[in-house]
């Protein structure tokens, strides 16, 4: 019986190997992949599907900016198992993390991906069509799904990690840096 549940800490190295052996070390060269760099998961929205102890597909969602002001998430990258394909568990990942999304609030999801494939969860080219993903050549591939009706009407611009606020701590700490007075001679 396949669990789907939240990705542990733990789950990290399993993860990785599910993800190396569903796409290689192409992975990191996807457009996609260089936005997500370095950066954590939206919180509460990394899962996992479990079968048997073993970890057989994952799914990740991450916070990003789509033109100037649209807060979404990009969904990314789903894998399964070679072993445990066409069994349903691709789409039971893709249901769960679209539910979770719209449970928390978020308003729109993009992802890259095979539109026959990601159609079937409400994802579409014609929600993307004035946005575009540095680096990606074929924006066909570029799809999108408003969570809340509308999300995506007229939003327009580039798909880009979004910019850190300034927590008011850290204001208070830059605001007493100051460049160093020269001494007198």
């Amino acid at each position: 019986m396949i669990a789907i549940g939240l990705e542990k800490t733990s789950d990290a190295a399993a993860r990785e190997a599910l993800l190396d052996a569903a796409y290689g070390p192409v992975r990191f060269e996807k457009p996609s992949e260089r936005l997500r760099a370095g950066r954590a998961p939206a919180r509460g929205l990394s899962f996992i599907a479990v079968e048997d102890g073993r970890v057989v597909g994952t799914v990740r969602l991450w916070d990003v900016t789509a033109g100037s002001v649209c807060p979404a998430l990009l969904l990314g990258p789903l894998a399964v198992d070679p072993q445990h394909r066409r069994r349903g568990i691709g789409s039971a990942l893709m249901q769960h993390a679209v539910q979770a999304a719209a449970r928390r609030g978020h308003r729109a999801v993009l992802l890259v991906g095979d539109a026959p494939y990601y159609g079937r969860f409400g994802f579409s080219a014609e929600r993307t069509g004035r946005l575009w993903l540095p680096g990606l050549a074929d924006r066909n591939r570029l799809l999108g799904r408003a969570v809340v009706l509308g999300a995506l009407d007229g939003v327009r611009g580039a798909i880009r990690a979004p910019s850190k606020p300034r927590t008011p701590l850290a204001a208070a700490v830059a605001g007493l840096a100051r460049p160093a007075e020269p001494k007198a001679a």
